[in-house]
């Protein structure tokens, strides 16, 4: 009997190429479907909620397999676990309906990126380290504009562009914790380097490069060279997939 299983997913992103599986390269992906073809006895293709670049995080990716295998969820996931390298962790395994898929079942993600407000030895791979004075204020201000539907074609790279570049953001915003500035975001879809484009552009607000307004124009522009530097991976994190 096919069954469909739901993986829920943490991983360091540090020393991956992301988590698409690349010929040659170590990628989140290509480590998971060798842990659960190794599991289930034969060769799996992984479906994922999304692709996430070089060296950014996951506390909370999902993604979905197809198995006849008969072993129990708790087994399945003690024996994942036990073969997958440390930086990659199993949090739950969960059997679906059929038809469930990690990327086109969801109906919002949320992404988590953290500045560090100064230097950092211990945390210089899970943060952007900004050395610079940046106005809080009128970086919640810019980030206000962007709830509700918008194209984004000024925060996404130009070759991954598609045909509708729209997404309706449910919520935004920044908050403190310690030396840090955390942004949050949840939308529909995302596009590639959309938050991480964000974040640089927000940031260059809060530098005082760009006012509000610029910031603005910037995402009516809906042209990627008008907006601001791209973040660095590090400091993202797929924090939650909503289905």
């Amino acid at each position: 009997m096919d069954r469909n299983i739901k993986l829920e997913i943490e991983y360091d992103g540090s020393d991956f190429h992301g988590w698409q599986v690349q010929p040659g390269l170590r990628t989140v992906q290509g480590e998971l479907e060798r842990g659960v073809g190794t599991i289930v006895n034969h060769e799996v293709k992984l479906v994922g909620s999304g692709r996430t670049d070089v060296g950014v995080h996951a506390l909370g990716q999902t993604a979905n397999f197809h198995t006849q295998s008969g072993l129990d969820q708790e087994a399945m996931l003690r024996a994942l676990n036990g073969v997958l390298p440390r930086d990659v962790l199993v949090k739950g395994v969960q059997e679906v309906e059929v038809g469930f898929n990690a990327r086109f079942s969801a109906k919002s993600r949320i992404y988590r990126y953290r500045i560090f407000l100064g230097r950092t030895a211990i945390l210089r791979r899970y943060v952007w380290e900004v050395l610079y004075q940046l106005d809080k204020e009128k970086m919640a201000e810019a980030t206000r504009l962007i709830c509700g539907k918008h194209d984004f074609s000024s925060f996404c790279v130009a070759e991954s562009a598609k045909d509708d570049n729209t997404c309706r953001v449910k919520s935004s915003g920044w908050e403190p914790d310690g030396g840090e500035l955390v942004f949050t975001i949840e939308a529909d879809r995302f596009l590639h380097s959309m938050v991480r484009s964000l974040v640089g552009t927000l940031v260059e607000v809060g530098r005082g490069y760009r006012s509000v307004s610029d910031f603005g124009e910037i995402l009516k522009a809906k042209d990627r060279t008008k907006a601001g530097p791209t973040a660095p991976g590090c400091g993202l994190y797929l924090l939650e997939v909503k289905y």
